[in-house]
C-alpha cells in the first residue's frame, strides 16, 4: 500500500470503531424520526432555534473576551449579536423556524452527503471492492437534500421522514466506512 495513502488516513483507520459507534447512533436517531415525526420536526425546530441563539450567545462572549487577542473581534461580536437576534426570531416566531428548519437540514444532508462521496472516492483508490454501495447512499443523500432545498413548503410535510431516511443513510454509511477501515487495518498489520 502507498505509505502516503496510508498516512493521510492513519488515525481514522485506527479508530474505525468510532464511526461504527456514530453510524449506530445515526440509524437510532433516524428510526426515532420515522416512528415519531410529528414529534421530531417539532423538536428539531426548537433545537434549531435554540441553537442559534446559544451559538451567538457564545460568539458574543468570546469575543469580548478575546478582544485583546483576535484582531477583528468586532466582526465575532457582530456575528454573535447576528446569530442571537436570528435566534430570538425563529424562537419567538416558530413559523419561521419551521420553515428555516428544512433548508437548514438540507444543507446539513448535502453536506455530509459529499462528503460521504467524496469518502466512496477515497476507498476506492484503496481497491475497496463495494465501494460502490456507499457512493449510491451517498447520491441517495444528495437527492433528499434537493427535495428539501428545492421546495420547503412542500418538504414541510415530510422533513422528518426525509430526515429519518438520511440519517438512517448516513448511519448505514458510516458503519460499513468502519468496516472498510477495519479490514484496510487488518491488511496494514499484516
Amino acid at each position: 500500500m502507498d505509505n502516503y495513502k496510508f498516512e493521510s488516513i492513519k488515525d481514522t483507520i485506527e479508530h474505525w470503531y468510532l464511526l461504527l459507534i456514530l453510524g449506530t447512533i445515526f440509524i437510532i436517531i433516524g428510526i426515532w424520526a420515522l416512528i415519531t415525526p410529528v414529534e421530531t420536526y417539532l423538536s428539531l425546530a426548537v433545537l434549531f432555534s435554540a441553537a442559534f441563539f446559544v451559538i451567538g450567545i457564545i460568539e458574543i462572549i468570546s469575543s469580548i473576551t478575546f478582544r485583546n487577542q483576535l484582531n477583528a473581534w468586532g466582526w465575532s461580536l457582530a456575528a454573535g449579536i447576528l446569530n442571537s437576534i436570528i435566534g430570538l426570531v425563529l424562537i419567538l416566531k416558530p413559523g419561521i423556524s419551521i420553515i428555516a428548519l428544512q433548508i437548514f437540514v438540507g444543507f446539513v444532508v448535502l453536506y455530509r452527503s459529499m462528503m460521504g462521496i467524496a469518502w466512496s472516492i477515497e476507498l476506492k483508490k484503496f481497491k475497496i471492492s463495494d465501494f460502490g454501495w456507499l457512493l449510491f447512499l451517498s447520491i441517495l443523500g444528495v437527492i433528499f437534500s434537493f427535495v428539501l432545498l428545492w421546495n420547503p413548503i412542500f418538504a414541510g410535510l415530510t422533513v422528518a421522514v426525509f430526515t429519518g431516511i438520511a440519517l438512517i443513510a448516513v448511519g448505514i454509511f458510516q458503519i460499513y466506512l468502519s468496516f472498510a477501515l477495519k479490514k484496510i487495518r487488518s491488511e496494514i498489520q499484516n
